[in-house]
């Protein structure tokens, strides 16, 4: 699963960097606008997303940088107030082996297909409880790419409007699809976030055609190879902390763990 993860790339850069549309609303000149290490479900996050331009269903559609809420919330919940949707589970993530036939994701699935960049994420690796305790040890690990470039995981995305509402704001949402861990990242957790390389981005996000199967499926260990973990600080347990440290290694016996690779 990914639960958690960290970002610290503003979206205007990051607009530049993949030459697309920023479409945030974010202050461009707060170098902070869109960090931090600390994501948690329902808060805003960046997304990648290609469309058409609005009411030009044949120009060519261009890459566009949005924020979303990280929990998707179908387009067809019901409302619980006035341009408030019901509360329902946190659909943070959807297992990519389903999201086609799942009723809260084929849709999304279709044809609202997204990118969730982020610098890592963190996962808690289950360990066995010291007989004087009884209890099990949960320690948080970070994985990311080996040189510190970004990781762009596989999403979905939905628009939902207050059907009694409709010149409501349309509130955007997002899940990250996940697979089995390979290689060794399944020693700390059996689901991954879904990578998605460069070369399928295109069939990825195609506004207009369903995504190619294959891409749907576990990547290879090969694909993963150059994605390491780290033991961090439980400091990330608690969403309130949100710095930096968060991504210091722990090393040494005080509450540490080596690292796997």
């Amino acid at each position: 699963m990914c639960g958690r993860y960290a970002t610290t790339t503003n979206p205007a850069r990051l607009a530049a960097d993949l030459d697309a549309v920023d479409e945030t609303g974010l202050d461009s000149a707060q170098p902070d606008a869109g960090v931090s290490y600390n994501v948690a479900p329902t808060t805003q996050v960046l997304t990648v997303v290609e469309r058409h331009e609005h009411g030009e269903p044949d120009d060519d559609p261009r890459l566009r940088i949005r924020q979303m809420r990280w929990g998707l919330i179908p387009s067809w919940t019901k409302a619980a107030e006035p341009g408030v949707p019901a509360k329902g589970r946190p659909l943070f993530n959807a297992r990519a082996d389903k999201a086609t036939t799942a009723p809260s994701f084929r849709d999304a699935a279709k044809h609202k297909r997204c990118l969730v960049p982020m610098d890592g994420w963190y996962e808690w690796l289950v360990e066995s409880a010291p007989a004087e305790k009884g209890k099990a040890v949960k320690r948080p690990f970070y994985m990311s790419h080996a040189d510190g470039s970004l990781l762009y995981m596989a999403g979905l995305w939905s628009v939902w409007r207050d059907r009694e509402q409709p010149d409501s704001e349309p509130l955007l949402s997002c899940t990250i699809l996940t697979t089995d861990a390979v290689g060794a990242l399944a020693e700390i957790h059996d689901r991954m976030p879904l990578p998605m390389p460069r070369e399928h981005w295109d069939a990825w996000l195609d506004p207009d055609h369903p995504a190619p199967a294959e891409l749907l499926t576990a990547p290879t260990e090969a694909e993963v190879a150059a994605i390491s973990a780290r033991p961090v600080s439980t400091l990330v347990n608690n969403v309130r902390n949100n710095g930096p440290e968060l991504l210091a290694a722990e090393t040494g016996d005080g509450g540490g763990h080596p690292a796997l690779f």
